[in-house]
């Protein structure tokens, strides 16, 4: 039977899935990050990235054919020749770029999605004017350094990644203005995710008694492997997430960008066997609505009893916009838009039903917005994050949006990114795919 790992680096720890060639899970693991360990971030990830492959079976281990590794968008590093960070790595909300905005704004188009603080070309303009810059030769995201400890090349990363470093993903180079800027280091070679790298070393090969053909694969960011998990694959199908905030995925056959909004778009590789065939673009905003606005009302046993008391097939009077506190981003740009949350009725059901409906309604604007740029008709909308359980919400959201709500094949992005290394295998080792080898 052969296997194909997954692993996902996200804020709060790691984890590993792996998938055979049903795509059904066959094992699982997970690493939580210590606060303890945060002060030396990379030894770290080290450290859970080999905890994940102890935790494997040991007979999974030498069927395993691929792996690939997602991590948090911009988060980055810096290394010299070997490999080795030669200071701390910049977490993806670090927002010590603000200094070198202006120097970019001079540089970069204007409206560019690497015009942001936290974004990774700002960090690295940023991290150009520090002292260990000068034993510096290559600049990497998480998932291209943690692969690298796998599969031993530097200065490999993916179109996901690269995205916020400037790089052009729809003519799939650098743009000039970018390859003007004299930095001294190595950007990245960027290719396509799920695109074989190298082989294992021989000694990780060895040491954790993994097949010896296993090839590691271009990862991916975290929030795009949680779309490949999630089963969309046609134009018109989008994900939701009810996390903390609302965060709105579209998979469109046309990209769509306005920094306005926050919009911006990753390219896709093909998504399945007999559909698109490329072309697909994965377009999204984020709302800073969201669950955090109803914990800070509700408990979550709370939500769960109230919730159960609604008749989502009916249509609140209220009329709120929930906010923690002044701004929203989409679809709405306003920084200092005020949280509407009046009136509050005597009754929590009533107060609960007009909080998730209005929630409800910004997301339905969300996709309306992305819609009226150009991204294709919705058609149908998976849930993630953990408004996903919330049923009577769902009720309410189907009811807006006017298509199906569904649940997630898998909500795990290591799930999605096990995929993303299976068809990497597939598409390897398919009739003439030494000649498409990028």
């Amino acid at each position: 039977m052969d296997c194909y790992l997954g692993i996902d680096f996200g804020t709060s720890g790691a984890r590993a899935v792996v998938i055979d060639e049903q795509a059904c899970i066959q094992a699982q693991g997970r690493y939580p990050f210590e606060m303890s360990e945060v002060s030396d971030l990379a030894s770290c990830w080290k450290t859970a990235l080999f905890s994940l492959l102890e935790q494997i079976p040991q007979q999974l281990r030498g069927e395993m054919r691929a792996i690939a590794i997602n991590g948090t968008s911009s988060t980055v590093l810096l290394c010299d020749d070997a490999g080795k960070p030669v200071d701390v790595p910049l977490l993806y909300n670090d927002a010590r770029g603000a200094t070198v905005i202006e120097q970019l704004r001079s540089i970069a188009p204007s409206n560019h999605t690497v015009l942001s603080a936290t974004s990774s070309l700002a960090k690295l303009l940023w991290m150009s004017q520090l002292p260990s810059f000068a034993q510096a030769r290559y600049f990497l995201h998480q998932a291209d350094w943690l692969a690298f400890l796998l599969h031993g090349q530097l200065g490999i990363s993916d179109y996901h990644n690269a995205l916020k470093l400037g790089y052009d993903v729809e003519k799939l180079t650098y743009p000039d203005w970018l390859e003007s800027i004299q930095i001294g280091i190595h950007l990245p070679k960027v290719v396509t995710p799920g695109t074989f790298i190298a082989e294992l070393r021989p000694e990780i090969a060895s040491q954790f008694g993994l097949h010896r053909d296993c090839y590691v694969c271009a990862g991916t960011t975290d929030s795009i492997a949680a779309f490949l998990a999630s089963g969309a694959q046609f134009p018109g199908e989008a994900v939701t997430s009810l996390g903390s905030t609302l965060v709105l995925k579209l998979l469109s056959c046309t990209r769509v960008e306005d920094a306005k909004y926050g919009i911006y778009s990753h390219r896709l590789p093909p998504l399945n066997k007999g559909g698109t065939e490329g072309g697909l673009w994965l377009t999204g905003g984020a709302s800073n609505t969201g669950g955090a606005v109803l914990r800070q009302f509700f408990t979550h046993a709370e939500l769960e009893r109230l919730s159960r008391e609604i008749d989502g097939s009916k249509v609140s009077e209220l009329d709120y916009y929930p906010l923690l506190k002044l701004g929203e981003r989409f679809p709405i740009n306003e920084a200092n838009l005020p949280p509407r949350l009046e009136p509050r009725p005597n009754n929590d059901v009533e107060f609960l039903h007009g909080l998730l409906e209005s929630i409800a309604r910004i997301e339905v604007r969300g996709y309306e917005l992305l819609q009226e740029l150009g991204a294709d008709r919705l058609t149908r909308v998976y849930t993630a994050g953990g408004g996903a359980a919330n049923f009577t919400w769902t009720a309410i959201r189907e009811r807006l949006l006017q298509v199906p709500v569904v649940q997630p094949v898998n909500m795990e992005a290591a799930y999605g990114t096990a995929l993303l290394a299976m068809r990497g295998w597939e598409k390897s080792t398919a009739p003439g795919a030494e000649d498409a080898q990028e």
